[in-house]
């Protein structure tokens, strides 16, 4: 009973988080991460009893058949969503919680050659987006998104938002953009029309932890782009410093130029007053030595 309960849920998560899923006939045939998932439990369980080659060789089938590639060894949880999820690779060590979100190109990896725990830890309700890597042995707390083409080199806290290469983080307990209440009522109230107990309170909670997944990796801010518009804006404000300088800058020029000019006028009346007055004084001389002759 148990089994058929969680590929219900399995079919369930699909619905949740993919807007694209139409039926589930399509979801059970069409869907590679799902089928990801399924092989997976099969080769885990293999691995768990010691059958390694068995284990693996389920593990490449299902790398040859969804193009998925997660190791016998990794622990995944459950409500696990792999969307679009060709290219992604899942270490031995790594351990998934639940209700996480992969999508394309994702890795779960390690760095070098350690021995033991050397894979990521990802918490519950974690989003790691497209081609993103998360490489190294510690952990992404619950609750996290990891942006696009990210690479993440050290532990993420919980509600955290990690950009960047290598991973920076840029939002931590940040407020959502969308109301998840009405989301919440909305998905509870098509759950209960399809059969499901949801005033059973273990129900409720588990569906409600389900659709807790903030898949919204697209709006993160752009630290990068930040800086650039602070430097922008600074320089704006240096241009017009520079050019306020070089208008005063002119101004007094300008003014200095007409106290020449008229400094220059000034003197020149001056010598030509001295000039006349030389030129008269000297010919009252001569008109005295004239007389003085006669």
């Amino acid at each position: 009973m148990k089994f058929f309960s969680r590929l219900k849920k399995d079919i369930r998560v699909v619905f949740e988080r993919d807007p694209a899923a139409k039926s589930t006939l399509e979801v059970i045939l069409c869907y590679s991460g799902l089928h990801a998932i399924w092989l997976h439990r099969i080769s885990h369980a293999l691995f768990k009893r010691g059958w390694i080659v068995s284990a693996r060789l389920v593990s490449n089938f299902c790398r040859l058949l969804t193009g998925i590639e997660i190791h016998p060894g990794a622990t995944i949880g459950d409500g696990l969503f792999i969307d679009h999820g060709t290219g992604i690779v899942i270490g031995e060590t790594a351990e998934i919680g639940k209700n996480v979100t992969l999508y394309q190109g994702v890795t779960l990896g390690g760095t070098g050659k350690e021995k033991g725990k050397r894979h990521p830890t990802i918490g519950n309700n974690v989003v790691v987006a497209t081609g993103a890597k998360v490489l190294g042995s510690f952990k992404v707390g619950d609750h996290a998104k990891i942006g696009a083409g990210s690479v993440v080199l050290k532990e993420v806290p919980p509600y955290a938002t990690v950009v960047g290469i290598p991973g920076r983080i840029v939002v931590l307990h940040g407020r959502r953009i969308h109301n998840e209440d009405d989301y919440r009522e909305a998905w509870l109230s098509f759950c209960e029309k399809n059969g499901m107990n949801v005033k059973d309170p273990q129900v409720h909670d588990e569906i409600c932890d389900e659709i807790d997944v903030d898949l919204d990796h697209d709006l993160l801010p752009d630290p990068d782009r930040e800086v650039i518009e602070v430097a922008l804006r600074q320089i704006q404000r240096l241009e017009e410093r520079v050019s306020r300088l070089e208008a005063e800058l002119a101004a007094a020029r300008a003014e200095i130029t007409d106290e020449a000019i008229r400094t220059s006028e000034l003197e020149v009346v001056v010598v030509g007053d001295k000039l006349s007055k030389l030129k008269h004084e000297r010919k009252n001389k001569n008109d005295s030595s004239l007389q003085h002759d006669d």
